[in-house]
């Protein structure tokens, strides 16, 4: 009996590297594990007969999906993957806090740390408060870098962990790296990994927005760490969370929100006994200011979802 890590599939077969030797094996499965829903994705661990058959599959740490409401199923795409890599880019694209929460609501979904690169640092001037958004994201608990990938010789300037310590921080694990198209993706990726690491996106257009082209995933090993490359923003929406079930994907908002005087509370400007305005929280204080930069997003998000009903979609 082999235990091997699935690296690609393609209808009933499946690419996997033996954990023990590093060999690459292709292998089918046995019946009932192909009939099952969500069956044998990305990343999983498996285990293989002496013919090359998937026999059972280990229990995941981690599963990345998207929710199917009108059925109420998971529907699986990678499995067993450590880190969730934002990359934003301080610069052409101009960074986008609303890209970075709406990654981050997955990560809280997933149950994946979350990570932050702020790429391009060579072109920033002030375009927007660093540091303001750094200190959101660590009030989140998650880890932030900056880098440039295309001028690595860039000294920091606001953090003090660069590509040398984002380039410890990743190794031995799995990660998966999302971000607006033209953020920079493939070239920090090959700069973490030492060598040319294609991954199947467009540059930067013309206007100064990146077009996607990935539709698949699979598992790329990248020296010291391995990645899941996986669809981009085109096919990052939201639309298969539920209005309801949002707030926990906020959990920083959600111990906030359960001091509101009514559990019906849509803390909007003005409502009484909202923990989130006066005399709870003062918005104009830098602490308020912080949790309001989150509750922004987070209305966005649930107007964009409730537009249609729960029963409406896929």
């Amino acid at each position: 009996m082999k235990k091997a890590r699935v690296y690609r599939s393609s209808a009933r077969e499946f690419e996997c590297r033996d954990i023990e030797t590093g060999e690459m094996l292709f292998a089918t499965a046995l019946g009932n594990l192909l009939k099952k829903d969500n069956s044998i994705v990305v990343g999983d661990i498996v285990n293989l007969d002496d013919e090359g058959v998937i026999t059972s599959i280990e229990e995941r740490s981690s599963e990345i999906y998207r929710y199917l409401p009108r059925v109420q199923k998971k529907k699986i795409t990678a499995a067993n993957c450590d880190l969730l890599i934002i990359l934003n880019s301080v610069s052409k694209p101009e960074y986008k806090r609303g890209f970075a929460d709406r990654f981050l609501l997955r990560a809280s979904q997933w149950g994946i740390k979350p990570v932050m690169i702020f790429n391009k640092m060579d072109q920033f001037e002030d375009q927007f408060d660093f540091n303001f958004e750094v200190d959101r994201l660590k009030e989140l608990g998650v880890e932030c870098f900056e880098i440039s990938a295309k001028f690595p010789e860039t000294e920091k300037k606001y953090l003090d962990r660069g590509t040398e310590e984002l380039k410890e921080f990743i190794k031995g694990r799995t990660a998966i790296f999302l971000g607006q198209s033209g953020v920079g993706k493939s070239k920090t990726i090959s700069l973490l990994a030492g060598m040319d690491i294609e991954l199947k996106t467009k540059e930067i257009g013309k206007a100064g927005k990146g077009s996607h082209t990935t539709t698949w995933s699979e598992i790329i090993d990248c020296g010291d760490f391995s990645l899941i490359d996986s669809p981009g923003i085109r096919s990052f929406s939201l639309e298969d969370l539920v209005g309801e079930e949002l707030m926990e994907l906020f959990p920083d908002l959600e111990e906030r929100a359960v001091n509101c005087k009514f559990s019906d509370c849509q803390h909007s400007s003005g409502t009484k006994g909202c923990a989130f305005h006066k005399p709870l929280l003062d918005p104009d204080s830098y602490e308020g200011q912080l949790v309001h930069s989150r509750l922004e997003s987070y209305l966005r998000v649930y107007e964009e979802i409730t537009e249609n009903p729960a029963w409406s979609k896929k």
